[in-house]
Parts: structure tokens; sequence; C-alpha cells
């Protein structure tokens, strides 16, 4: 006669092992595709962000910001650091998304009239699918083949 023995057959421990193999294969692309709808949405928040800041500055300083860092903070607030979004967006990255600020021609008395802002993922596919683009209008553009601009479809 022969003793129960404990324990799994090498059998079960494949099968098992297989289970979560499956479980695995089907859970990580799915954690990848909302890590970037994440990072897509926070974009999209910052631009809107950036451009309730530019407006709000052109009402405090005549025009709108030479640069982002026109935007960040100091203390008291001037034009030069004018304390209206954090440091990340200041530095141009958040959420794996680079945002570069280009400002429009200025008028005879030196202001910025008007800007454009884009936000392009750090590595496309990985932190981001999309790039967007939105100006002083405040309609903030989606291109899902690059970098978006001025006459990419607008997002809503």
């Amino acid at each position: 006669m022969r003793k129960w023995q404990r324990g799994f057959s090498i059998s079960e421990v494949v099968v098992i092992v297989a289970i979560l193999l499956v479980i695995v294969a089907i859970a990580v692309p799915n954690l990848l595709h909302s890590k970037l709808s994440e990072n897509e949405s926070a974009a999209v928040g910052s631009l809107g962000t950036l451009n309730s800041s530019c407006a709000s500055y052109l009402m405090l300083f005549g025009g709108y910001p030479k640069s982002l860092s026109n935007l960040g903070s100091d203390n008291p607030a001037h034009s030069a650091s004018a304390d209206l979004i954090d440091s990340a967006l200041v530095s141009g990255t958040k959420s794996g998304y680079v945002f570069t600020y280009t400002p429009g021609a200025a008028g005879v008395s030196g202001n910025v009239l008007s800007y454009s802002i884009t936000a392009n993922p750090i590595t496309p596919g990985t932190t981001g699918r999309r790039g967007f683009f939105t100006d002083q209008s405040g309609v903030v553009r989606a291109n899902t083949a690059g970098a978006a601009d001025a006459s990419s479809t607008p997002i809503g």
C-alpha cells in the first residue's frame, strides 16, 4: 500500500502556472491602456489650466506671457513670475507629456498678443498616443498621427 503524499503533482503546477499566465496576458495590456488614457486626460487638463492661466495673465499684465516660466511662482507675484501654475508645468514636463509654449507676435507696447501650446508624449505609444494643441482661443485639438496644430481636430 502507498502512503498519501502531500503537495501538488507536476501536472497540477503546470496547469496553475498556465492559468496565471493567461490572466497576466489579459490584465497587462488593459493596465497599459489605462495609463495612456490617464496621461492623455492629465495633458488635456493641464492645457485647460494653462489656457486659464494665460487669460488671467492677460487680465493682470495686459498681454500674454513670453514663456511658461512667467506663469510660475514667486513671492510677491509679478509679470516675470505670476504664480499661476505649479512647478511641474513651469518645467514643461508633466504626466508623460512635454508642453511647449510659443508666444506670438508682440504689439507696439511689447505685450504678447497671442500664443500656442503643444503637448506631445515623451515616448509616443508608451506615455501617450495623441499630441495636443491649444492657443488663445481655448480650443484643445488632438492628432493621433503626431504633433497637433491649429488645423487638428478639436476635442470636446
